[in-house]
């Protein structure tokens, strides 16, 4: 990754277009969270990158709460690029999300993490804005140093996207998310119902639920790692022996 400032102030999905503009340098982009003060700055940019109506709740909420990763790009004191993610236990996801993870991550430890806007102002796309502040989030949930207060629980980071919005997936997918599932008729634009995409990176271990092929593919590397097949299955048999023999 480029280098970049960090600096802390007091107190869904991604447009990517091409641009002929001049770009600006990752080294004069400045990061930041959100504060109360950016609300309208904010709104300004939601109205003119997505065609959801977010309620002035959500801005509220985006600028103020601990709840949302808020994340600010800037550069000249201006916020050319920003991403929202809401960290909520993965016991509290709707149901059509709820599938993403295995049952064995079904605790009320376990955590996910839900981007809910990634955008940049259309003179700086294609400057690595973008990816710069999805890498920052995920090395904030799944790098070496624990983040409190979401320690390593976090197993998945997952987004809903337009299905027509092919340079969104495209990016998502070059960045090694996986397509999950579709969602007929998920988001209402306009009036009109579009259909939507889940999809999902996995970190700190999180997977998703197994199919026969992950189970067998589990045994057998159980199995080898512990000296080869045979071996182990006659150990396993030898356990089941001596407790049919004592019983």
């Amino acid at each position: 990754m480029a280098g970049f400032s960090w600096y802390l102030s007091e107190g869904f999905q991604v447009i990517i277009e091409k641009s002929k503009e001049d770009k600006c340098s990752l080294n004069d982009v400045q990061l930041r969270f959100l504060c109360p003060d950016d609300l309208e700055e904010v709104r300004a940019l939601c109205r003119d990158w997505f065609p959801i109506e977010y309620p002035q709740s959500w801005y509220e909420d985006i600028t103020s709460s601990e709840r949302f990763f808020a994340l600010a790009a800037v550069y000249k004191s201006q916020i050319i690029g920003l991403i929202v993610a809401e960290i909520k236990p993965y016991l509290k996801l709707n149901a059509e999300d709820r599938g993403i993870l295995s049952r064995w991550f079904a605790s009320k430890d376990t955590l996910v993490a839900y981007i809910l806007s990634l955008g940049v102002v259309r003179s700086y796309r294609r400057s690595g804005v973008a990816t710069m502040l999805l890498d920052v989030l995920i090395k904030h949930l799944a790098g070496p140093v624990v983040q409190l207060p979401h320690e390593h629980r976090v197993k998945a980071i997952f987004l809903h996207v337009l299905t027509t919005n092919n340079e969104a997936i495209h990016f998502y997918e070059k960045r090694r998310f996986r397509l999950h599932s579709f969602l007929p008729y998920y988001y209402s634009i306009k009036g009109r119902c579009k259909d939507g995409f889940t999809y999902v990176y996995y970190v700190n271990g999180g997977h998703a639920p197994w199919g026969i092929y992950d189970y067998v593919k589990y045994v057998a590397r159980a199995a080898w790692s512990g000296g080869g097949l045979y071996p182990w299955i006659w150990g396993k048999l030898r356990t089941a022996l001596t407790i049919a023999w004592h019983r």
